[in-house]
């Protein structure tokens, strides 16, 4: 490398760029998302379908490391197949509200399937444009994938505002409100806008040539076999199958609980719904102090905590007989979503990153998204929609208080068997090294 290619990377138009990039990829994503279930709610959908629609993430989470192993990584620069991916995936997400309108539950989430099957892949691509655009990947990256965080904080207040400005809420009252702002479908123009607008932005990142130009293919590496020997070690094999076994209630949160509050009566729930990633940014700047006290197993075993919590806030927060919910048992479950990702997700990745050999880490890291946010939450969103819906009553009522008691009790089970069989006691650091770049089938999809 040059030294002034090195100059160049190191700046801070560089830096700019790639935190523009990072915070249309969240805003892209976090303007759909939280809201979909309510919309589909609201156009007679039923909870299967919204299970359905929300399992669409996982399965393009599986398919996405195949996509990047033979296709991107191996013939095209990352930040070019960003471009097409990103246009096409934001022209569909346009098209989402017609399909809706049809009433054809099929073709409306056969276009969001192929909208994620867009998407997915372009959450490693990102990550491989940061990486091979930064000096010193350890300081810079946490400071440009925050505006990542931060982007999905602003999707969700931009779509609140716009929803709450363009529904017909005259003479309803809370819940009902709150169900005509969930059926206005501008919020599926800002998001396909958004990325159409990252599309077109991604040819101005930096050049990023394909990081495996030359190389045979091998289906085993994409799907990250060569990191199944690390299952030989009691400790990771059993953090593997608790991550996706948690992963099983997570897909909860994200398909039902903005339906959820906002049947409760809360207002502006698109909004509201961002207080966790707030969160999220608070507890990731205690995280390092936490470390230091914790270690790994009392850090993965407090994320596993809050998942009981967050279920058990939102089961105790519910009385459908008396129609009183209790709100801020609502707003702390949300808010505890800072402890759920940083305290799990981020230390499950620094762990996996400190306990596999250097030369599989990357397979490591994509292995353990597979798990997680491939089968854990494809598993997750099946069982959950089936589960709402053999709950729901005949006039549409949902028995939530028993709904969210069962995953806090699933989570419980699972904590418990962490605790009683996970040993690893090294106490980690929760750093990038700088001579460990992700490849670009690392890093968690998992909503920011």
């Amino acid at each position: 490398m040059s030294d002034a290619t090195a100059g160049t990377k190191s700046g801070f138009g560089t830096l700019t760029l790639l935190s523009v990039m990072m915070f249309l990829q969240f805003f892209l994503w976090g303007a759909w998302f939280v809201t979909l279930g309510p919309f589909m709610g609201s156009k007679g959908f039923g909870a299967t379908e919204i299970g359905n629609a929300y399992t669409t993430a996982p399965i393009a989470a599986i398919l996405a490391p195949l996509f990047l192993g033979m296709v991107a990584d191996r013939f095209f620069s990352s930040e070019k197949v960003m471009a097409a991916l990103h246009l096409l995936g934001g022209v569909l997400l346009c098209l989402a509200p017609a399909a809706a309108g049809t009433g054809n539950a099929w073709l409306f989430i056969g276009v969001l399937l192929v909208h994620m099957l867009c998407y997915m892949p372009t959450l490693g691509l990102s990550n491989t444009v940061a990486f091979h655009a930064m000096d010193k990947p350890d300081k810079q990256f946490p400071l440009v994938r925050v505006w990542g965080t931060i982007g999905w904080i602003v999707a969700g207040f931009t779509v609140g505002a716009m929803a709450a400005k363009l529904a017909v809420t005259d003479g309803l009252d809370d819940a009902a409100a709150e169900s005509a702002r969930a059926a206005v479908p501008a919020f599926f123009y800002v998001a396909g806008g958004s990325g159409i607008l990252l599309g077109l932005f991604s040819f101005f990142l930096p050049h990023t040539p394909a990081p495996a130009k030359g190389q045979p293919f091998k289906l085993g590496t994409a799907l990250g076999a060569d990191a199944l020997s690390l299952m030989k070690n009691r400790s990771f094999a059993v953090f593997i199958v608790c991550s996706m076994l948690i992963c099983i209630p997570l897909a909860a949160y994200y398909a039902f609980a903005a339906s959820y509050a906002g049947t409760a009566g809360m207002q502006d729930v698109p909004i509201k719904m961002t207080f966790g990633q707030m969160s999220e940014i608070l507890f990731m700047l205690v995280m390092p102090l936490m470390f230091a006290r914790l270690g790994v197993k009392w850090m993965l075993a407090v994320g596993m905590l809050a998942w009981v919590a967050r279920y058990g806030l939102f089961a105790g927060a519910w009385d459908g007989a008396q129609g009183q919910h209790i709100m801020w048992m609502i707003i702390g479950g949300i808010v505890l979503h800072g402890i759920c990702y940083d305290f799990f997700f981020v230390t499950g990745q620094i762990y996996t990153e400190q306990t596999a050999p250097k030369h599989v880490r990357a397979q490591a890291q994509g292995f353990l998204v597979l798990v997680t946010q491939g089968v854990g939450m494809l598993i997750g969103n099946q069982v959950f929609a089936r589960l709402v819906a053999r709950y729901t009553a005949e006039d549409g009522s949902v028995a939530w208080q028993t709904v969210w008691a069962i995953p806090a009790a699933f989570a419980f089970v699972v904590l418990v068997v962490f605790v009683l069989l996970f040993k690893n006691g090294k106490k980690a650091q929760p750093e990038i090294a700088a001579d460990q770049p992700l490849s670009s089938g690392e890093g968690s999809p998992v909503p920011a």
